[in-house]
């Protein structure tokens, strides 16, 4: 049976370690990528990959309107953040369901069945989820005096892989509300 000296090497190194579920993995196996310590992460698509990611620190770290974080066949999860006084743009995905969860900053959620009549509001901050079911009309605003930053789920994807909006305007999006 191997047993486990933590002075023997540096984690980083191809020591056999063991996990409580009998399985023996390579200690570089073990090791979370990107790093979950609050340093830099590369703000990519990462899809199909497997991955495993501090999404909290990834969302406040993304400064562009979008960033497709990762891509795959069934759905897509999309970083954003939003500035002051500006909102996502009133949308629709027919065939899209959507989840959206707010990591910073405040803002308010306006839903409908068509897009003059958006009957549902809802005040949103730090923590709150948004499921949006396909078919809905709906915005996000941002009321808060920084930038809003939340993540989103698209069931099935909504953009192409590898998408990078820099600013709203890149995204093709109007500008009224």
């Amino acid at each position: 049976m191997y047993r486990y000296n933590p002075y023997s090497a540096p984690y980083y190194t191809y020591t056999q370690v063991y996990n409580p579920y009998n399985y023996y993995y390579p200690a570089w196996a073990q090791q979370i990528y990107p790093p979950s310590n609050n340093s830099y992460i590369e703000l990519r698509d990462y899809g199909p990959n497997p991955l495993v990611i501090n999404i909290e620190d990834a969302t406040k770290q993304n400064t562009n309107y979008r960033t497709a974080l990762w891509t795959g066949n069934n759905f897509q999860l999309t970083l954003m953040s939003i500035n002051t006084g500006e909102d996502i743009g009133l949308e629709m995905h027919p065939d899209v369901d959507q989840f959206i969860r707010i990591e910073e900053g405040q803002g308010l959620v306006v839903m409908g069945d068509s897009q003059d009549r958006l009957n549902f509001q809802r005040r949103v901050s730090d923590d709150y989820i948004i499921i949006i079911p396909a078919g809905k009309w709906h915005n996000v605003i941002n009321t808060g005096n920084r930038p809003l930053k939340l993540y989103s789920i698209y069931a099935p994807p909504e953009h192409p892989h590898g998408t990078v909006h820099r600013s709203r305007m890149d995204s093709g999006m109007q500008h009224d509300r």
